[in-house]
């Protein structure tokens, strides 16, 4: 089947998120589609899959002009869209899922449950999947719910299969027998869309290119004819600085913030390791080693026996995830849709959800203060959004990643657990949150980063688990480590003093309080190291 879209407009309102874009697509062909967070690459394919309608432009199948008003229209013309996000309904069986709104009954009006099962079996098949039809999806792997959505577009003859970043919590075993099913679906005549931020899938299965940017096509052409520099640099309109990583130096100190002994739990055991302040630990391996778990636990969402301390003081398993997080410790979670938003909530809301429960001293909530917090980190971490009331799943993928990455970090923990924080986010993005986890880790207090791959093909050195920082002071001061991440930043006067400077990156200034040492006043905005034994309860 060819497939055409032709000069296609959508807009949101004052936005445009696609601008004029014309595509095409033969059979037998895997067509990569590309560009950063935000650039429209879903909303495309939410039109050729009937999700939203087009504000103009239209859609041609094998020659015919055709009016594609919702996904079951799609896929009766042989169109199907696997989201990133799963649609997958987690408490009914795998057959019940791949059937679900298109059952097949007999005669009488009942199920034909027996049916169902057998041409469930027979798709799973196709798509080499060893997964039970009467299974239960909650209990599948990551892996394993992929499949199944592959297996559900070819049990209704799809001709064209849509796959948006498929391959984000796969292993690599597991990606490329993925790529290998594609193979084989191709050689039948199958075609696909694969939009994805890794370049070795697209280098290693895609055969053409689109490249999508601030909603318009900037680029198209065959992958035999680029490298993966070339093409990265097309998607982000800009040169990646690669150097910058190769100055990484060890910034770490004597003081242990985190301490865990023979720590074992349900996928880990026998765990010990030490976090020193500074230091830039990581800790890698593949799904199902333990990992996932090992960072469930140091968060408190997950048993564990043995012992963990967190900067001196022991934490016991069962201890609440609250209790965690006012003790300084936070976690980023891996699988954003399950773990790390809530659906219903706007993206202020969410945004605000870890500064409530880690920090808030009063139950009122400021609408102007989660502004303010909201605006700092949209502005730091480029965060393309338009009515911060609007529900957070109307963001894409990479800038959903984005405010739950900059609502931890304005929780000020001391110990940040990051579970692979560029899930589903582009290269350029990437860069940016590497470069911003460099920066934090030369300019503030105490950071740590726990990554999900022992390195990216886009990185030059394997990202730390944990990072943490320190900076310059004064002659003759101390290291203060009683307000971790809340001692500010200082810098040298030409009198010698040393005056208090909020950071520059992402860092949020705590509230002044009155002193609770020998001053009577609020602290001003100077330091020495003779006034600061004095102000143990101040934040500035």
């Amino acid at each position: 089947m060819l497939v055409e879209m032709k000069d296609i407009v959508v807009d949101y309102g004052p936005v445009r998120a696609v601008n004029n874009v014309s595509i095409a697509i033969g059979p037998g062909e895997i067509l990569g589609l590309l560009g950063e967070n935000g650039a429209g690459k879903s909303t495309l394919m939410k039109v050729l899959a009937g999700v939203i309608p087009p504000t103009r432009g239209e859609v041609v199948l094998d020659g015919t002009p055709t009016t594609i008003t919702n996904a079951k229209v799609a896929s009766k013309s042989g169109i199907r869209f696997i989201h990133q996000e799963l649609n997958l309904c987690t408490d009914l069986k795998v057959f019940e899922n791949m059937f679900l709104g298109e059952e097949l009954r007999r005669p009488t009006g009942l199920l034909d449950t027996k049916t169902m099962i057998a041409r469930c079996r027979e798709a799973l098949g196709r798509v080499q999947a060893d997964i039970d039809p009467e299974a239960i999806v909650a209990d599948l792997q990551a892996a394993e719910k992929q499949l199944v959505e592959c297996a559900k577009a070819l049990l209704f003859d799809a001709e064209l299969i849509i796959m948006d970043e498929p391959s984000t919590a796969l292993t690599l075993g597991e990606t490329e027998n993925l790529l290998e099913v594609m193979r084989k679906l191709k050689a039948e005549g199958v075609s696909f869309i694969y939009i994805s931020h890794k370049m070795p899938e697209l280098f290693a299965i895609c055969d053409r290119y689109y490249v999508l940017r601030d909603g318009a096509l900037v680029a198209e052409g065959s992958f035999s004819d680029v490298d993966e520099n070339s093409i990265t640099e097309l998607m982000i309109g800009r040169q990646l600085a690669h150097d910058a990583f190769d100055d990484h130096v060890d910034t770490s100190r004597p003081e242990i913030l985190l301490r865990a002994e023979n720590l074992s739990g349900p996928g880990f055991e026998d765990v010990s390791f030490e976090l020193k302040a500074g230091q830039v630990l990581a800790v890698t391996g593949l799904q199902g080693s333990g990992r996932d778990q090992l960072a469930d636990a140091l968060f408190g969402a997950a048993p564990f026996d043995g012992t963990l301390t967190v900067k001196g003081r022991r934490v016991r398993s069962g201890t609440s995830i609250r209790a965690f997080m006012r003790r300084g410790v936070a976690m980023v979670p891996r699988m954003r849709k399950e773990r790390g938003i809530h659906n219903d909530l706007s993206i202020m809301d969410n945004h605000n959800m870890a500064y409530l429960n880690a920090r808030a001293r009063t139950p009122w909530i400021s609408r102007s203060g989660a502004a303010e917090r909201y605006e700092r980190q949209r502005k730091a971490m480029s965060i393309k959004a338009g009515n911060v009331a609007n529900p957070i799943t109307s963001l894409s993928g990479g800038n959903q990643q984005k405010v739950i990455l900059g609502k931890w970090l304005e929780a000020s923990a001391d110990v940040l657990l990051l579970d692979n924080p560029t899930q589903g986010i582009d290269v350029g993005t990437k860069f940016e949150i590497y470069h911003l986890i460099l920066g934090l880790a030369r300019e503030e207090g105490d950071h740590r980063l726990q990554r999900g791959a022992a390195r990216d093909r886009q990185g030059r050195r394997r990202l730390p688990r944990h990072v943490q920082g320190t900076r310059e002071r004064g002659p003759g001061a101390q290291p203060d480590h009683r307000e971790g991440l809340d001692v500010l930043l200082h810098r040298r006067e030409p009198a010698g003093e040393l005056t208090c400077r909020s950071s520059r990156l992402l860092r949020p200034p705590r509230p002044r309080r009155r002193c609770a040492g020998s001053r009577p006043a609020a602290c001003s905005s100077s330091w020495s190291p003779s006034t600061a034994s004095c102000c143990r309860s101040c934040s500035w």
